[in-house]
């Protein structure tokens, strides 16, 4: 059976733990210290991982609220996602303007070669 990619891995990992604690199913969720509570899930490979999760607690800033802050990095985070869409549809655009560049010239080669 093929691996799965470590970042498919750890997107599922994380997601299956965010529901379970908005679905109220953190009774599994062991204390590991102060700050952090983990479990051992199976990852899609079939192996045994150890998934934390933690709490930050955000410094007190002067020049916002905590909502505010709260909302600005969330805005950070979706302009980050956006970018990155941004980036992967023009490197699929790339990608299927170079083919279609190197099968022109290929034909246009072989057109030549036939004259």
């Amino acid at each position: 059976m093929a691996k799965i990619s470590k970042a498919s891995v750890d997107k599922d990992l994380r997601e299956r733990i965010f529901t379970m604690i908005k679905d109220g199913q953190v009774d599994e969720l062991e204390k590991i210290n102060d700050r952090q509570y983990g479990m051992i899930m199976t990852d899609l490979n079939g192996d045994k991982r150890y998934v934390r999760v933690g709490a930050i607690v955000a410094e007190m800033r002067e020049d916002m609220t905590a909502e505010e802050l709260m909302q600005s990095e969330i805005t950070a985070y979706n302009a980050k996602q956006d970018e990155k869409e941004v980036k992967r549809l023009k490197k699929i655009q790339k990608i299927a303007s170079d083919k279609a560049k190197r099968e022109a010239e290929a034909k246009e080669k072989s057109n030549d070669s036939k004259e």
